[in-house]
């Protein structure tokens, strides 16, 4: 595509102010037109093969989520291809590439260097991926593998460096270890599971749904218990076997985290905890302290978790696991629909323009 035939305009999922007094607040989506600008020095513009939703979505058409911007455009999640650039031989231009979900983290290893956001629904970072072309820093992308599609890799941004973050940065993760996944079937969950898989640990999982444990055992989980179940604690250590313990558990759900596992977590045990689906405040008693437990908050994660995150999804052939596939932009309210039954078991994707590329089946 030569600059004489780029664009002068994107069709965009935006959020808007609720047409009518809705109780409780939803938020509309819908598709605009929106003028594409003139590209600054360091900016690309990227035709977006495929975008993936988060929750967030669809907690920003609640009104339940910080700095909601009305008119800005949906999604964290985006892949496609570099069709322009403002340097007109940037070595970006033809690449395929996937968008950053983040922007105010870019290494440090412990937190956010500066004002932290992610893409899509707020007033900051001004950039959203459900849109058929987006202008975004060329620092700001990140090289597709080669063994991805763009669906394929539009389900793997956030969920990967929030699960990369979790399991490897924080929960130090390693072969032969024993480690929990709790709440399997969330895009983050599946990614942990299939990073800890290459890793060489053994993996249990928790779900609610007896269907998403035999699925996740399908992936390489060894086993796995309903949390419906209030003996759920007992039957994972009677799955571990006698004499074996946890050595992590990344978890999902927050509230009784601590006292569920501490009977089953081996001395000195990390917990490490990115979610609230249970409940926002976590027990913690003299027993876990006398474990010498140790309980991590882990959000989100950094440019170069991100970065990380994606050389290892190369090198072991990772496939972020999909769910649902939509077509088009007009689908995705069909999108939101299925996120909010909350039924999934992994990733849903809307595919916004043609991918040639040959899709390719999960494996680890």
């Amino acid at each position: 595509m030569t600059t004489t035939n780029l664009p002068k305009f994107t069709r965009s999922l935006t959020i808007k102010r609720a047409s009518a007094q809705n109780d409780p607040v939803y938020h509309d989506a819908v598709i605009e037109q929106k003028s594409i600008p003139d590209l600054k020095k360091g900016e690309i513009l990227v035709r977006i093969g495929a975008a993936a939703f988060n929750h967030r979505d669809v907690w920003i058409r609640k009104g339940q989520y910080p700095r909601i911007a009305f008119g800005s455009v949906f999604g964290a999640d985006g892949a496609g291809t570099v069709v322009a650039a403002h340097e007109p031989n940037d070595p970006l231009l033809n690449q395929r590439v996937f968008l950053t979900p983040s922007r105010g983290w870019e290494k440090h290893p412990e937190a956010p260097e500066s004002d932290f956001g992610i893409l899509g629904g707020v007033s900051y970072p001004p950039l959203g991926t459900f849109t058929e072309y987006a202008v975004v820093e060329r620092d700001q992308v990140i090289l597709t593998p080669g063994h991805l599609t763009d669906v394929q890799m539009a389900a793997w941004p956030l969920g990967a460096v929030t699960a990369w973050r979790a399991t490897v940065v924080n929960g130090l993760v390693s072969s032969g270890q024993n480690v929990l996944i709790t709440g399997i079937g969330g895009g983050v969950a599946l990614i942990a599971l299939q990073i800890c898989i290459a890793k060489g640990a053994s993996v249990y999982v928790t779900s609610g749904s007896d269907n998403k444990i035999q699925k996740a055992i399908a992936l390489g989980a060894k086993g796995g218990v309903n949390y419906k179940d209030k003996e759920w604690p007992a039957q994972l250590g009677a799955l571990l076997g006698k004499g074996k313990e946890l050595d992590v558990v990344i978890d999902s759900g927050g509230g009784e985290i601590m006292m569920q596992t501490s009977k089953i977590l081996k001395h000195g045990g990390r917990v490490v905890c990115y979610g609230m689906t249970a409940s926002p405040k976590i027990t913690f008693t003299m027993r876990e302290v006398l474990k010498n437990l140790r309980l991590i908050g882990s959000t989100m994660g950094s440019h170069q978790d991100l970065i990380d995150a994606t050389d290892f999804l190369a090198e072991h052939h990772i496939i972020p696991v999909i769910s649902h596939i939509f077509e088009g932009l007009e689908s995705a309210e069909q999108g939101f629909e299925t996120m909010k039954k909350g039924e999934q078991f992994g990733k849903i994707v809307v595919k916004i323009a043609p991918d040639t590329d040959t899709p390719v089946k999960t494996k680890l």
